[in-house]
């Protein structure tokens, strides 16, 4: 998992994407959307769901990237959103304290 995280807080897109996903957060439902987007049974944990929809992330970004005519921003808003909702899924790590 500590992978996963590591790639989730390196992810650098544009701001405009980032901020009309965080307005969408609150509409997010695990249940509907996650089948939509992985378009397979829905995950059950939340590092496999983040790991399915990174992949179709990161797609995504190079389909943004090459000015293709298959993008779709709203597709990838979306995306964003069930990355942002599903993060805060995973459980907490602690970092080791020295006692």
């Amino acid at each position: 998992m500590t992978d996963l995280l590591t790639v989730l807080r390196s992810l650098r897109r544009p701001r405009l994407l980032i901020r009309a996903a965080r307005f969408g957060l609150a509409d997010y439902r695990r249940e509907r959307d996650l089948r939509r987007l992985v378009g397979a049974a829905t995950p059950t944990t939340s590092e496999c769901a983040l790991n399915a929809l990174m992949e179709r992330e990161h797609r995504m970004e190079a389909t943004r990237r090459t000015g293709e005519g298959a993008y779709s921003i709203a597709c990838h808003v979306e995306l964003l959103i069930a990355i942002m909702a599903e993060a805060r899924l995973l459980p907490a790590t602690q970092p080791d304290t020295p006692r």
